[in-house]
């Protein structure tokens, strides 16, 4: 099912207020584990909410700044405010990885014992459960929107699923008489949450390099041009992605003797062809004569 811009902003505004909301509710409920339990790897799990939280906030600005229609100061739109916030979600994930390293180091140099490590279990199980139905629901609004910031979101609490396991395991353990697992834990979960922190910020400098869209995308955008009967050829394809709009450049290869009107209606219901499958496309389309010899192909 293909969406519409306005369905497409209204899943996203929904995936950021659910975000925010659950980030909230786990925020308040590791809190009190973390001071009733004195676990670094609850505190751990803790930081790692608040993380959530802030870029989630910075998530819900730049969603409803991207999806502002283009204005006279910015005439390709404001898609590329998605990479921008995955850019700094990723700075503020890799500062409270380091903290947690620092902070884990220190306990496992000064020990301290673990009180209530029931409670801490019994909050973090609530919190797989929730952070479990925010993320499918976020996985739907990817595969609809193909939302950068949403995506580095996601990352966010999967990796926070994942420290919550780990977690309730270190908990675990440290009941059984193996406090040293607590820290132990943390700082493995510290180093996971940094190769969060560079594969969110990699991926969004991409985009903001404007990064070619995937190659099946290409492939495709070239074979529906090379559909239309008239259409002896096409080259020089261009694309990338800002925000939810793709932009494509192309050029068709048309008989030489077709007239400028023709050529042009050619052109237009290529694009309408693509559109129908893109319809968040920005399209502009090139008319060459088939006896041209065209460019040499770009890299790759």
């Amino acid at each position: 099912m293909i969406l519409n811009p306005a369905q497409v902003g209204r899943l996203l505004r929904l995936a950021t207020y659910a975000s925010v909301a659950t980030a909230s509710l786990l925020i308040a409920g590791k809190l009190a584990a973390a001071l009733m339990t004195g676990s670094v790897s609850v505190l751990a799990s803790l930081v790692d909410s608040m993380m959530d939280i802030a870029a989630s906030i910075i998530n819900l600005l730049a969603v409803h700044y991207s999806l502002q229609p283009p204005d006279r100061d910015h005439r390709f739109g404001h898609g590329k405010a998605e990479p921008l916030a995955g850019l700094v979600q990723a700075a503020f994930i890799a500062g409270s990885a380091v903290f947690l390293i620092l902070h884990a180091v220190e306990r496992l140099l000064y020990p301290q014992p673990i009180n209530d490590a029931t409670v801490g279990v019994s909050v973090l199980v609530f919190a797989m459960i929730a952070t479990g139905a925010l993320l499918l629901f976020q996985r739907y609004v990817i595969r609809q929107t193909q939302s950068t910031a949403i995506r580095a979101d996601a990352l966010h609490y999967a990796t926070d699923l994942l420290t919550n396991a780990v977690t309730i395991a270190a908990l675990g353990l440290a009941m059984l008489g193996w406090p040293s697992a607590d820290p132990v834990f943390a700082i493995g979960i510290a180093f996971y949450i940094l190769y969060s922190a560079g594969h969110i910020g990699y991926e969004s400098i991409q985009l903001l390099m404007d990064h070619e869209l995937p190659p099946e995308i290409h492939a495709q955008i070239k074979q529906i041009a090379r559909n239309h009967p008239q259409v002896r050829g096409v080259h020089d394809v261009r694309t990338r992605s800002s925000g939810q709009t793709y932009f494509i450049q192309l050029h068709l290869m048309l008989d030489d003797l077709m007239p400028l009107v023709e050529a042009h209606l050619v052109a237009d219901q290529v694009e309408a062809s693509i559109l129908a499958v893109f319809p968040n496309a920005d399209i502009l389309i090139h008319e060459d004569p088939a006896t041209e010899t065209p460019p040499p192909p770009l890299p790759g």
